[in-house]
């Protein structure tokens, strides 16, 4: 029983929280929380450990970073309206990515014409809209209220902690308003208040699928975004290596779903495995080929397994499967797993298939090595050999996040030597999240390195500074690898593709895509005590990464500013 009877409504807010398994509050300050700060001022070691931020993004966004890294349900308080509108980027990102938090921004209700304390003359013109901030973000999460009287904000507050970790997971938003959180709670909390179990599969549709791979002669398993846990990956190994079936990832793929030196692991190109393959596994796959409507082999069957294999979220998804089992994806694995194993898989061309894939698999491998060789004195440098030189002195135990886009395809091909579980991408629904990801990282695993691969322009859309501060002010160092072509090469790249004899072309004009004159960015960060190092020479990048390594050891945020070929040269 959480006793919450008699306290402030602020007391009862954090109480609540860490009675439902909150231990985390990332927060960026908004005047409204001043009864919450009062309450936390109070010795209690019961309380969730409160960590201030200078941008509501950077909270969001290291909330993101702490459950992906952890699994558990973070809390997130941020100013109101503003600060809502100001996150509602990253929120978006955590519903398509299915990240829990339960969100809270302040609000007021009375405007001062009540007995209590007076909020103050900002809200009534400043800080209010019609609906309050809930209304705001409401299709940005997956439930928005603004609680509306006193006695249903303890209820309130447990039902948000479990929509949030309820199948699908993702942020739910709450706002509430002050004069409750000065107020006295007068009763308790409800007494039976659990955390949903998630989904389990139909046993029916995993016999149908154990039914089809128990016979198929070409099996390929596609994978995005199954790696949220060791766990998963484990099952994912394990069902590969009984069906002796290459797993293929995307570019897109938000982990690390596959161990990338094992040598069922197909690569990600999808489509190379396409023509031939009878039975296609999408596991936590939200866009496997593009387009959607690419062809499979004409007989092939697809089924698609994942918590909530329709993707409800998107307007289209397009892709044609002939099977959707719903369910937890460990679960689900380990279902299909027992019943593939009491059954038998039948081995007709399976030990020539897994050597095909080990020889293919190989033959990538070498050629990409080649090529990154072949890069080792070219000047401007090139992305391939900075993953390359990356890859041979990140620290085993070291957990990536990445915030890129024409530099991820280099960054899943190189970088074989990060665990499975220890890699986040933090880009979904746009660019501005990957620094405050890669602290939420650091603040679930403060003893282990981190790392953030971010290019130029992502690193522009980041609140820097804000996130320079938090690392600072809370010991939290990163090492920051800045991939630096100055400029936006993503924007850059359609203009040829559509106009190939365009004005642009013709006179190597390509409008809005420079960022030049290029700043010090090591200079900003020597600013907050931290290191900071400018590498042109593809000599010199090993040196400054291991640079880079040992000052975020020691305590230092660092950042490396690698400079690449110019978009506009």
């Amino acid at each position: 029983m959480i006793e919450v009877n008699g306290l402030t409504g602020a007391e009862a807010f954090l109480r609540v929280l860490s009675g439902m398994g909150v231990e985390r509050i990332f927060a960026s300050p908004g005047s409204e929380w001043s009864p919450v700060w009062e309450a936390l001022a109070k010795p209690d070691e019961s309380m969730p450990v409160y960590l201030s931020s200078r941008h509501e993004e950077i909270a969001l966004a290291m909330a993101s970073g702490y459950a992906k890294a952890t699994g558990k349900l973070p809390g997130v308080m941020i100013h109101t309206t503003v600060g809502a509108l100001h996150g509602s980027m990253a929120l978006r990102g955590a519903l398509h990515e299915q990240v829990p938090m339960v969100v809270f921004t302040g609000e007021s209700l009375a405007f001062g014409e009540d007995d209590g304390p007076d909020p103050g003359g900002q809200w009534m013109r400043f800080l209010s809209d019609v609906g309050g901030p809930a209304r705001l973000v409401d299709r940005c999460v997956k439930w928005s209220f603004g609680v509306n009287d006193k006695n249903i904000l303890v209820s309130t507050i447990q039902r948000a902690c479990q929509m949030a970790m309820a199948s699908p997971r993702g942020p739910v938003f709450v706002s509430l308003p002050m004069e409750y959180l000065f107020d006295k709670v007068t009763r308790e909390a409800p007494l039976k208040v659990s955390m949903p179990s998630m989904p389990s599969p139909d046993p029916g549709a995993i016999d149908e699928l154990a039914g089809l791979l128990r016979t198929a002669r070409n099996p390929v398993i596609v994978s995005e975004d199954a790696g949220k846990n060791s766990a998963i990956v484990d099952r994912m190994v394990e069902l590969a290596e009984l069906l002796n079936a290459p797993v293929v990832e995307t570019r897109s793929s938000g982990y690390f779903n596959f161990p990338r030196t094992h040598e069922l692991h197909g690569g990600f190109e999808p489509g190379e495995f396409m023509a031939d393959a009878d039975v296609v596994c999408l596991i936590g796959a939200t866009q496997p080929w593009h387009p959607a409507s690419a062809p499979v082999a004409q007989d092939a069957r697809v089924v698609a397994l994942d918590e909530e294999p329709l993707h409800m979220n998107l307007p289209y998804w397009g892709v044609q499967v002939d099977a959707s089992i719903a369910g937890e994806l460990e679960a689900s694995l380990t279902a299909l797993l027992e019943r593939l194993r009491k059954d038998g898989v039948e081995g007709a061309g399976a030990a020539e298939r897994r050597e095909r894939v080990r020889e293919q698999g190989a033959a990538r491998r070498a050629a990409w090595a080649e090529q990154a060789q072949k890069l080792e004195s070219k000047e401007p440098m090139d992305t391939v050999w900075v993953m390359h030189q990356l890859n041979q002195v990140l620290p085993d135990d070291v957990y990536v996040v990445e915030e890129t886009i024409t530099h991820r395809m280099a960054l899943h091909q190189y970088l074989d030597r990060v665990k499975p579980g220890n890699f986040y991408s933090g880009v979904i629904g746009g660019l501005g999240t990957g620094l405050g990801t890669a602290l939420g990282v650091k603040a679930a695993h403060p003893e282990k390195p981190v790392v953030l691969i971010i290019g130029d322009g992502s690193f522009n859309y980041n609140p820097g500074i804000a996130g320079f501060g938090f690392a600072q002010e809370f010991r939290m160092p990163i090492l920051i690898v800045l991939m630096n072509n100055h400029g936006y090469k993503s924007m850059k790249r359609g203009v040829p593709a559509y106009y190939p004899d365009g004005w642009a072309v013709r006179t190597n004009q390509f409008i809005g895509t420079s960022i030049a004159p290029a700043p010090d960015y090591a200079a900003i960060t020597r600013a907050f005590d931290g290191f900071g190092e400018t590498v042109q020479s593809p000599a010199e990048v090993k040196g400054a990464l291991q640079r880079g390594l040992q000052a975020a050891k020691e305590g230092r945020l660092a950042l490396v500013d690698v400079w690449l070929e110019p978009v506009n040269d």
